[in-house]
């Protein structure tokens, strides 16, 4: 149990922290700044569009991989440089009139969002070079629990404090916050490794890939990565709007139970998962966690045979966000597990990207599904969405099992 004492994993809590906190600054926080000031739909909708580099981040990680700092080692020194550069722009971004200059305000929150998610290419890249394969389960768990609970400071507490202090003084006190974690960045362990970076730009941008290829069943592990999570994201696709149009509950009740007990939840299944990992091999954990997250839905489809019961709407809640903090455990385990440590930037980046496509898409298939069949049909339809996925799990388990 001495694991939980771990200079590696105390780190990788605060680096969680450090990359949930900008998400919602320069996103859902922003907006109801915006809203808060009565700019039009129409220009927070376009403002929105801020968020695209998450979605992009691969471009630019074989820099990462290619290029070190002078200082704090390969990867901890642009984390640190990533960080120092957020305490700036979400100090810049409370000093911004919405009313009076939204768009100054939205290249402010797009350098924002582009900074962040160059900090997440360095922490997925660090965690997966940092840790040794008993520790994956546990890292991810605690990297999970420390973004979501970063979100829950710039998202519900930063509007309450906006209510309260201002909107300056409160992107002041995230700032303050994300300056406690350069501390983090700078008492962090390095990795024992020391691989040799790519010799040129160009190798950096293709030899991940080949790297990647080369191995046995490549194509059907992206596959894995890909479906492994699909009923899961097709499930909570249209949740909040099952909630209150499927089955009649009002946005308090909403709000108080998915958010709260969702919230909860998730960390929950995060810290869970992590801790079975240290037990479990690799696919035992896949499989087990894969199942779980997959049957959650059928308690969404008891919930809309029984309409508004606010018991059976906990339990779905809950079982929902608990085993996708099991899943999500799971599956950053294996996303870690394919890195090559010389590369870990860039495929980690690539792999989180097919990772989360299905979570990006799953909506109009969502809404289809609903409008031709009901809601207690297309919840059934969620629960054989992660069928594929676990059949590729149990079609590698001799792979997986290797790879603990």
């Amino acid at each position: 149990m001495n694991v939980f004492f771990s200079p590696r994993l105390r780190a990788l809590l605060g680096l969680g922290f450090s990359s949930g906190l900008p998400l919602a600054l320069s996103g859902a926080t922003l907006q109801a700044w915006m809203a808060s000031e009565g700019l039009p739909v129409s220009t927070i909708g376009w403002l929105t569009l801020a968020g695209m580099p998450y979605a992009w981040k691969f471009l630019w990680a074989p820099l990462m991989d290619r290029f070190t700092l002078p200082w704090f080692g390969r990867r901890r020194g642009w984390i640190f440089v990533t960080q120092s550069l957020l305490v700036l722009l979400i100090m810049a971004t409370g000093r911004v009139s919405p009313a009076t200059h939204p768009w100054q305000l939205g290249m402010l929150a797009l350098a924002m969002a582009f900074i962040s998610a160059s900090q997440d290419i360095v922490i997925d890249a660090y965690r997966s070079d940092l840790l040794p394969a008993p520790e994956r389960g546990m890292g991810a768990g605690l990297a999970v629990a420390g973004y979501r609970a970063a979100m829950l400071c710039s998202g519900a507490l930063a509007l309450v404090l906006a209510a309260h202090w201002g909107w300056a003084p409160t992107f002041d006190f995230m700032a303050l916050l994300m300056a406690l974690c350069m501390l983090v960045t700078w008492h962090a362990p390095e990795p024992q490794a020391h691989p040799t970076p790519p010799h040129s730009l160009g190798d950096a941008l293709k030899l991940p890939m080949q790297d990647f290829l080369q191995r046995p069943h490549a194509m059907s592990l992206l596959l894995l990565v890909l479906m492994y999570k699909l009923g899961d994201v097709l499930a909570a696709a249209l949740t909040s709007t099952f909630l209150i149009q499927g089955a009649g509950f009002n946005l308090t009740e909403v709000g108080m139970v998915n958010k709260g007990i969702g919230l909860v939840s998730t960390l929950t299944g995060a810290l869970l998962g992590g801790v079975l990992m240290m037990r479990w091999k690799l696919y035992r954990a896949l499989w087990t966690f894969g199942l779980m997250q997959g049957l959650s839905a059928l308690s969404y489809a008891v919930l809309s045979l029984m309409g508004h019961h606010l018991g059976m709407m906990v339990v779905a809640v809950f079982l929902e966000n608990f085993t996708a903090g099991l899943g999500t455990t799971a599956l950053t385990a294996l996303l870690m597990a394919l890195c090559n440590p010389r590369f870990s930037a860039t495929q980690f980046a690539l792999l989180s990207a097919v990772a989360s496509a299905g979570r990006v898409y799953a909506g109009p298939l969502a809404g289809a599904l609903v409008n031709s069949f009901g809601w207690t049909t297309f919840f059934l339809c969620s629960v054989a969405a992660s069928w594929p996925g676990l059949w590729l799990v149990w079609k590698h388990r001799s792979l997986l099992s290797e790879l603990k």
